[in-house]
């Protein structure tokens, strides 16, 4: 019998060339034997483009989602981090191909889109687990919201001219309380996103930790935090704020925040799984996405590493 194998495609359909590479990829993926499997907005518009692109499924009627092998995605982060909410609830890893700009997520870029295509089907890759938080919405004793994160979970102000007062905690002791924009809690993996654009460190993905960035925070201690990976951290929006909160995930999910609302974020037990094609050096992406200066540097001098 033949082993059936199930591909799911995410493509930012509203460009041009992500559309373009997603149809590329579909016709990689009939041209050797598979059924494309694709999302009802991918499958509306890929068939759109090309009703005679042949036979493919869709994702939650076709197919189940811990049925996936794989997940290509074609775009920036934001479209990973979109597939990586598709992906929840599965095994599948993702392989991201870049089309946007920076692209810290993605594995390959669009030059390499035939050969990448051609490594998934061999299942030439290796899988790279990333934390995940899982996060919840409190008031009094009462969850009022649960989700999950893997780049970051930010606390922010509803309104510009408002701001918010808050207290920070972690593991159930209260640190310090400050006025501020807002508190981004971040893992390694978002330390290159939104955290590091408020002046949080850059974390290795491959350490093990949870990072709390307050926003424009108006005290004397204010600064970043990093804290052991089963820690817990909280904020909560004292009465006395100004403004309301808001609170947003990965920037896709969102949920408004009533005063005396606590948001607690801890691990997932749940990781993210990302496909990776080399084991190139995290220095070595941070130096290419960032296009950072490192003429005139000569290297280690004797022994390896000195």
């Amino acid at each position: 019998m033949t082993e059936s194998r199930h591909l799911l495609v995410v493509a930012h359909t509203g460009r041009e060339d992500s559309l373009a590479a997603g149809l590329e990829v579909c016709r990689q993926l009939i041209a050797a034997g598979l059924t494309p499997v694709l999302c009802e907005d991918e499958h509306r518009d890929l068939l759109a483009a090309d009703p005679e692109l042949g036979p493919v499924d869709r994702l939650g009627v076709d197919v189940a989602v811990t049925a996936l092998e794989l997940v290509i995605v074609l775009g920036g982060d934001g479209t990973i981090l979109r597939a990586a909410e598709l992906a929840r609830g599965g095994s599948a890893p993702l392989l991201g191909v870049n089309l946007g700009h920076v692209g810290f997520l993605a594995e390959a870029e669009r030059e390499d889109l035939g050969e990448t295509v051609a490594r998934a089907l061999a299942r030439d890759y290796e899988v790279e687990e990333r934390m995940a938080i899982s996060v919840r919405v409190k008031v009094d004793a009462e969850v009022i919201y649960e989700t999950w994160a893997l780049n970051e979970a930010s606390v922010e102000k509803a309104s510009r001219e408002r701001s918010l007062e808050v207290a920070i905690e972690v593991d159930q002791h209260p640190l310090s309380t400050f006025g501020c924009d807002g508190v981004v809690i971040s893992t390694p993996t978002g330390s290159t996103a939104y955290s590091f654009s408020a002046g949080g460190p850059v974390v290795w993905p491959t350490v093990e930790a949870l990072l709390m960035v307050p926003l424009s925070a108006h005290a004397l201690f204010a600064r970043p935090l990093v804290v052991a990976p089963e820690s817990a951290l909280a904020i909560e929006l004292l009465e006395r704020s100004d403004g309301r909160g808001v609170l947003w995930c990965d920037g896709r999910r969102t949920f408004d925040l009533p005063h005396g609302a606590r948001v607690v974020a801890r691990r997932s037990p749940e990781p993210v799984r990302l496909a990776r094609l080399n084991r190139a050096a995290f220095t070595d992406r941070l130096v290419n996405k960032f296009g950072l200066p490192v003429t005139g540097w000569r290297g280690p001098v004797g022994r390896r590493g000195e």
